[in-house]
């Protein structure tokens, strides 16, 4: 099993719900604000370029219409990604991938990488997005970035293709079986939603020495009581619940 580092507080899509969703400008105010990780999600354009995006379709974050998946990557990155959220955002782009990566890199931010494959493309998502993943990371750390993903069939291709980066299955719940779904996809963690979890869900992975980390944690009480029960990492969209000191691990977490 490949040991993952995480930061304890992660940005939701790069900036959570202080910029426009799956940005280069989310990544910036992330670490701007002293965040040390950021998750973001990868889709696959119609030429097969892996771009960061999360619905199959463009209307809800973009001016664009349609699905991600019938454009390519040109006709995506032309679009404004930035404006629904904010007009001082205006003319943002959506990224590619590899615009990405660089992107962490300059800013020295872990990433959790979503493969986020339309229905059919499960296995040639998983391949890309983890080829892209093993070229960049053999000039870097790759215990900087992790793979994650709800399709189980997505990790076993991104295993093959970069079996060197650590994955990580992403779940609802925390499922009755979830040592069995981990082994079959070769996942080192697994990622799951905060609402409804228990310390009677966590501690039989905290005993296996599985890393859990939990999805979407917008208060400090709830991630206080996750951190407790030994959950490792929280996503959020809100950020400035902590400081720079706290999501740096220069000082404890303040209950």
């Amino acid at each position: 099993m490949q040991a993952i580092a995480y930061p304890r507080i992660i940005a939701h899509r790069c900036g959570g719900a202080l910029a426009p969703e799956n940005t280069l400008a989310g990544m910036r105010i992330a670490a701007r604000m002293g965040c040390r990780g950021v998750e973001f999600d990868v889709a696959l354009t119609a030429d097969g370029v892996p771009i960061l995006m999360h619905d199959d379709t463009l209307e809800r974050t973009t001016n664009g219409t349609g699905f991600v998946a019938s454009k390519t990557m040109a006709e995506i990155t032309r679009l404004d990604a930035g404006g629904k959220y904010h007009h001082a955002f205006a003319v943002e782009p959506a990224p590619t991938f590899q615009a990405a990566l660089r992107t962490c890199d300059e800013l020295g931010l872990w990433a959790n990488v979503e493969i986020k494959p339309t229905p059919g493309t499960e296995a040639e998502t998983g391949r890309v997005v983890a080829a892209l993943v093993a070229a960049h990371s053999a000039n870097n750390q790759p215990s900087t970035i992790l793979l994650s993903s709800f399709s189980a069939l997505a990790l076993q291709h991104a295993l093959h293709a970069a079996p060197r980066i650590p994955r990580a299955l992403l779940t609802e719940t925390i499922p009755a079986d979830w040592r069995e779904q981990l082994n079959a996809c070769s996942a080192s963690a697994l990622h799951t939603a905060a609402a409804g979890i228990t310390t009677e869900h966590i501690a039989p992975l905290c005993r296996s020495g599985i890393p859990l980390a939990c999805y979407t944690v917008n208060n400090r009480a709830t991630a206080t009581l996750l951190f407790a029960a030994g959950v490792h990492a929280i996503f959020t969209d809100r950020m400035d619940l902590w400081t720079p000191e706290e999501m740096q691990g220069l000082v404890p977490l303040r209950t």
